[in-house]
């Protein structure tokens, strides 16, 4: 790959960091609140990335959707409590970004996950200096896939669409990536199979973002 890309923007949950036995215990506990059926760990990992509403369709049906602001407040009462210290950043992580931003890059994180979350686990690792801007859950009006929070992340960094590179772990990263008009790298770090990724326009597929450097030519 040529590196043509002036900015770096990453999804955050499987991509840069593991917080899913917290989304599991969270879920879990919001369930049982509901009175509604436990879903197993698997079900659930593989909503992270989801909003809340889609989460809950998943897990529980999607005739529960409507009860998606109940499920939401009791999600974020055990969230609170742990979601931070059981949030992981992958081994590789500080090295990478470190890397990336030598070479002249701008960094940034968009996801679902509230922001102040994903700064609070960037500055105990003492890396929150090294993104430009954090999109959150609580920053936007429409969730990924809707590309409402990439845009902002963009026009934030002041760059062009066409210099920038997202990098994502999800199908639904790598539409959010496609409607934005955005070129979009998978990584393997999470729950979606690579074969999963063929019908959408895709720069590469890592197995993490550990060589994302080498491959975006810095």
């Amino acid at each position: 790959m040529h590196r043509r890309f002036d900015a770096v923007i990453f999804d955050f949950d499987y991509t840069l960091a593991d917080s899913s036995s917290a989304v599991v215990d969270c879920a879990q506990g919001a369930l049982r609140a509901m009175d509604l059926p436990v879903a197993s760990d698997h079900a659930i990992r593989r909503t992270i990335g989801l909003s809340i509403s889609d989460t809950l369709a998943r897990l529980a049906g999607e005739e529960h959707r409507h009860r998606a602001a109940e499920f939401q407040q009791h999600w974020r009462v055990r969230s609170d409590e742990i979601m931070v210290d059981w949030t992981q950043l992958y081994p590789y992580v500080p090295d990478a970004v470190r890397g990336l931003k030598q070479c002249g890059l701008g960094l940034g994180i968009v996801s679902t996950k509230f922001r102040h979350r994903i700064a609070a686990v960037l500055g105990r690792e003492k890396l929150a200096h090294y993104f430009d801007t954090i999109v959150g859950g609580e920053d936007v009006k429409a969730f990924k896939p809707d590309p409402e929070g990439l845009l902002a992340a963009v026009e934030r960094m002041r760059v062009a669409r066409d210099r920038v590179l997202y990098v994502g772990d999800s199908v639904t990263d790598a539409q959010t990536a496609q409607r934005a008009d955005v070129a979009f790298m998978a990584v393997l770090s999470g729950m979606t199979r690579s074969e999963e990724f063929e019908k959408y326009p895709v720069e590469a597929i890592l197995g993490s973002a550990a060589h994302l450097r080498e491959r975006v030519g810095c």
